[in-house]
């Protein structure tokens, strides 16, 4: 019996024991969508709900051996980038995508530049800023939340202006989540490349409560979409609808932030 090939993301991400974020999130994010996930850990945590305490790097060697093992046999079309946990494993994967895109130049790169825990704990070993670098050049997408934007265009003012310098620092486009708002919705901003505003808007009621993993959630799920073929303009429709529902169905597992139920399929919130 011959049975149904699925579409499969390369997820470079560092290890959540908590299971709140990081690989684990991507996993189950992707697998919603109707793709498969290839984790590559970067980075194993020590971290609970709440907190982030220590970060532990994977050697890059290991990381770039299991990437290129992967790709050697599965068709990737798609790859995820969460936390690097410091600059070498940045360049090092940034090469790798370089190398892999003159095989497959329409490759899709979306970059979820995690600058510390949503508690803002640290989960680089090196200057963030500096470590994340190498994957905004080689980014297709780009998701910041308000905090990471202002931090990655500190020059500029305003979420337009500091989205607009991200866009004419890189060759990506940009989806600010607006979570960290002070507005009742949650507003999230398209901007793309050929553009200098915002080309689309998406408003959703802003949920009660904390949630841990919800910018894995939503960059994976991008991953997920155009892995299976979705557009990107859809692609980043169909996963804020996932994400939301994701988190309105969302559980505790002990006092502090909640988890995501991320294992619905995306279908069930169209």
């Amino acid at each position: 019996m011959t049975r149904a090939q699925r579409p499969c993301v390369l997820v470079f991400a560092g290890h959540d024991p908590s299971g709140g974020a990081g690989i684990q999130a991507d996993i189950e994010a992707i697998a919603a969508q109707g793709a498969h996930a290839l984790p590559v850990i970067t980075a194993l945590t020590v971290q609970d709900n709440d907190h982030a305490y220590a970060v532990h790097a994977v050697d890059a060697q290991i990381i770039l051996q299991q990437a290129m093992t992967l790709v050697a046999k599965i068709p990737v079309s798609v790859v995820k980038i969460g936390i690097v946990a410091h600059k070498k494993n940045a360049a090092a994967i940034a090469r790798f995508i370089e190398q892999l895109r003159q095989k497959r130049p329409q490759l899709h790169v979306i970059v979820d530049p995690v600058l510390g825990s949503g508690q803002g704990d640290r989960l680089s070993l090196d200057d963030a800023i500096e470590a994340i670098q190498p994957l905004l050049s080689v980014a297709t997408l780009i998701t910041p939340n308000l905090p990471e934007l202002s931090r990655l265009s500190a020059s500029a003012d305003g979420v337009d202006a500091q989205a607009q310098a991200l866009l004419l620092s890189t060759s990506a486009d940009v989806l600010v989540k607006g979570g960290h708002g002070c507005e009742d919705q949650v507003r999230n901003s398209w901007y793309q490349t050929q553009h200098l505003q915002a080309t689309q808007e998406w408003r959703w009621p802003k949920l009660a409560g904390e949630f841990h993993g919800s910018g894995c959630t939503l960059a994976s799920a991008i991953a997920g979409r155009l892995a299976m073929g979705d557009s990107l303009p859809r692609a980043l429709d169909q996963a804020q609808r996932y994400t939301q529902a994701s988190l309105a169905h969302a559980y505790a597992i002990a006092p502090g932030q909640l988890i995501p139920q991320r294992e619905r399929r995306n279908d069930q919130y169209d």
